[in-house]
């Protein structure tokens, strides 16, 4: 992918390139895009992970369910940093992957048991949390469109700006 765009990537290079047989490679996937599709699922897997705490959040204050501190944020962008590449093809073709199920262990274990603490009306939730999360991912799309030159703490400055967060 450093190379050439996903499209053009072939399950001969591929397979060159790890050492096994075509053949090996239908085995378990149907195409390229559903290695790369497992791919993602796995990064979302590690961006879990990488937090170090136990999910689904056990959130019992509201104080814990501020996703925009540093405790949050900082191991979040690290991640987005070191795979970079791999995410800016995500965004940049959003029609090759299910995003919405590949990010769904995240809405599910982070952002919404954290939106439950604000906010009781299951309809309101909704809105809100599309509102919070697409916001906040937006500015680190941005970054990583950018190529993350800007520091993390700029980058969390910039995200608690928008959304009026001072604490």
């Amino acid at each position: 992918m450093r190379k050439k765009d996903i499209e053009f990537i072939t399950v001969t290079e591929i397979t060159k390139k790890a050492g096994v047989s075509r053949s090996t490679f239908y085995l378990h996937y149907d195409s390229v895009y559903e290695l790369f599709s497992e791919t993602v699922e796995n990064l979302n897997n590690q961006f879990i992970n990488s937090f170090g705490i136990k999910f689904p959040l056990e959130i019992t204050n509201r104080e814990d369910a501020f996703l925009i501190t540093e405790k949050f944020l900082v191991p979040y962008l690290n991640f987005c940093k070191e795979n970079k590449r791999i995410l800016k093809l995500v965004y940049q073709k959003p029609q090759l992957f299910d995003r919405k199920t590949a990010y769904k262990k995240m809405y599910d274990t982070i952002f919404y048991p954290a939106i439950s603490q604000f906010i009781k009306d299951e309809n309101q939730k909704v809105y809100n949390l599309e509102f919070f999360t697409q916001g906040v991912v937006g500015i680190i799309h941005k970054w990583i469109e950018l190529d993350c030159v800007d520091e993390i703490e700029e980058v969390i400055k910039i995200i608690k700006n928008c959304i009026g967060y001072d604490g």
